[in-house]
């Protein structure tokens, strides 16, 4: 009944985001494969729609393997990602396809106080867009704190929060930055949900989105 409950919970913000196509929604999957002590397999899709599904605004498909340099607390990764997008044309109904093929590096740094769990991604990415190459590096900052145990271990109702700020190495070197802030369940060591809400922020203006996350490890 309380995993039914929190279910639920989790998908409030999608239910009303239905009703609603002015914000977009991801549906996102994480997995991450113990190959052995040291060594992982990440996996993930992102399903990213301009309202609550099914205008396409991107599918991303990214995997990498990663090794583990102390006590799982710093992991590096090499992997690639393909990102296919659908983009409105300047005051347009038309879309415009863009495939991107991306090769990256990885750096995560995990540090645990309690009830607060910290992580720093660094990644720095070669992007493939059609005839075009691009790099862009990346600063990832993201907290969690467990709500109804002294630490984020199974069947654990959490807050989750994370800002990302993306830099290119041209001449215009602001990207993108993202701010996140969402409510999660960790059902056990394999499996937890999260639901939230992020700001994007492109140059001027800025994206609102709702995430749905699922985390599989096994």
């Amino acid at each position: 009944m309380k995993a039914k409950l929190i279910l639920f919970i989790l998908f409030l913000p999608w239910i009303s985001q239905s009703q609603d196509s002015k914000l977009g929604n991801w549906l996102i999957y994480f997995g991450n494969k113990k190959i052995d002590a040291k060594w992982n397999w990440h996996h993930e899709v992102q399903y990213r729609n301009y309202n609550a599904i099914g205008d396409l605004e991107q599918l991303l498909i990214r995997t990498g393997i990663g090794y583990n340099l102390a006590e799982n607390n710093n992991n590096i990764l090499l992997g690639y990602g393909f990102i296919h997008s659908q983009n409105y044309l300047p005051n347009s109904a038309d879309k415009i396809e863009i495939d991107e093929h991306r090769i990256f590096q990885q750096f995560i740094t995990r540090q645990k106080f309690g009830r607060f769990n910290i992580q720093h991604r660094y990644r720095f990415e070669q992007r493939f867009i059609d005839r075009d190459f691009r790099l862009r590096l990346r600063y990832f900052l993201a907290c969690t704190v467990a709500l109804t145990r002294n630490e984020l271990t199974g069947n654990t109702l959490y807050l989750s929060g994370y800002n990302e700020i993306f830099l290119n190495t041209n001449n215009t070197k602001f990207d993108r930055n993202r701010l996140y802030g969402g409510i999660g369940y960790k059902f056990n060591n394999h499996v937890q949900l999260e639901a939230g809400y992020m700001v994007q922020y492109l140059d001027s203006r800025a994206r609102d989105q709702v995430n749905l996350i699922a985390f599989v490890a096994f």
